[in-house]
């Protein structure tokens, strides 16, 4: 501890001497930081893109219940035509959609929605969807959200999503699973009957899944059972060859983590080369802290490399000064370096300026 001390303490003058002598080169430090900042960003926005671009799934038939799939994609994102706010003092609907909390600006940007909404006739066409997806759980204060997401449930047939309900209810989805499945994926009463029992299907079948595991899954990520299953597959072969997890700790890693199947392949790997290799985790503590590989690499490299300077980077529970890999990702930089470092953020600050 002494040692890491002297360590810190050493850092720290090193540091102070750097920025007040070379004032230049703090500069360019402060700039290499904001690209750097700009690059995690983009980052951000290409794993998002990413996930977006893929919830549809590989082969759509052309028919309308597979259209809404396509709404989520970046490529269907273009400067709209008409700003649908112009006709609001015109339109019932519209007005009657914001008081839901619908946001129109968001529905206008994607291609030939915001003429479909103003076809609509509130009393005809919505209000008897609306006081269905009610009647099935769904919370009033989240229609505006599922709305946005997926307008296209206005041209499904009452019938049809009776129908997909009903075969919930008989695969022993509860009343709140049914609730979440609608609420945190809407695009999933777009899908027949027959292509939502081929996805379960293929859940069950690819790990090894009971049925109330199986139930759990579709719950807890309702979007991976509508996700595309090319970027699945390579998600899996990725974690079953590349990173070594055999069947049962895919199963298990899937369970606590399923958004694990829908993070690309090179972001996985590159995240647990450094957890495995850098940070010293094994198989086993990444099971049971799945979490770090839904952290981007930056993040790790950072806070571990924090942790290192204080020589307090010690992640076997057998030892004096065990930290919890898990904690390494939990909450923001502020949280991270009070809670978990046992520093303070200025001394943060400036190894992040000087890394």
């Amino acid at each position: 501890m002494q040692c890491a001390v002297r360590n810190l303490s050493k850092f720290i003058k090193t540091a102070f001497y750097k920025a007040e002598c070379n004032a230049q080169h703090g500069q360019q430090i402060r700039s290499l930081r904001t690209l750097r900042s700009t690059k995690r960003e983009d980052d951000e926005l290409k794993e998002l893109a990413d996930i977006n671009r893929h919830s549809g799934e590989e082969q759509l038939p052309q028919n309308r219940s597979d259209v809404a799939i396509d709404l989520t994609s970046p490529r269907e994102a273009h400067v709209p035509t008409f700003n649908l706010a112009a006709h609001v003092n015109n339109s019932k609907t519209l007005q009657q959609f914001l008081s839901l909390g619908v946001s129109l600006h968001k529905i206008e940007r994607r291609k030939g929605l915001g003429e479909f909404l103003l076809r609509l006739d509130f009393e005809q066409d919505v209000k008897s969807h609306l006081t269905f997806l009610v009647d099935q759980g769904v919370h009033p204060d989240s229609l505006g959200e599922l709305v946005t997401k997926n307008p296209l449930i206005f041209k499904e047939d009452l019938d049809d999503l009776q129908t997909r309900v009903e075969y919930l209810k008989t695969k022993r989805f509860s009343d709140e699973a049914r609730q979440r499945i609608i609420t945190e994926n809407p695009y999933w009463l777009m899908y027949s009957t027959r292509r939502i029992d081929r996805r379960l299907g293929y859940f069950q079948k690819e790990f090894g899944l009971s049925g109330d595991n199986l139930r759990f899954l579709a719950t807890k990520e309702p979007r991976i059972i509508t996700y595309s299953l090319e970027p699945i597959r390579k998600s899996l072969f990725c974690m079953r060859e590349e990173m070594g997890f055999n069947k049962s700790e895919l199963r298990e890693l899937i369970l606590k983590k399923p958004k694990l199947l829908m993070i690309p392949p090179d972001d996985l790997i590159e995240r647990f080369s450094y957890a495995h290799n850098e940070m010293g985790l094994s198989h086993a503590s990444l099971l049971q802290w799945p979490e770090l590989l839904t952290s981007r690499e930056f993040r790790l490299r950072e806070r571990h490399e924090f942790l290192k300077l204080l020589g307090r980077a010690q992640y076997d529970p057998q030892k004096d000064l065990y930290i919890s890999p898990g904690s390494i990702v939990q909450g923001n930089n502020f949280y991270f370096v009070r809670h978990v470092a046992k520093s303070d953020i200025q001394t943060f600050d400036l190894f992040v300026k000087t890394r």
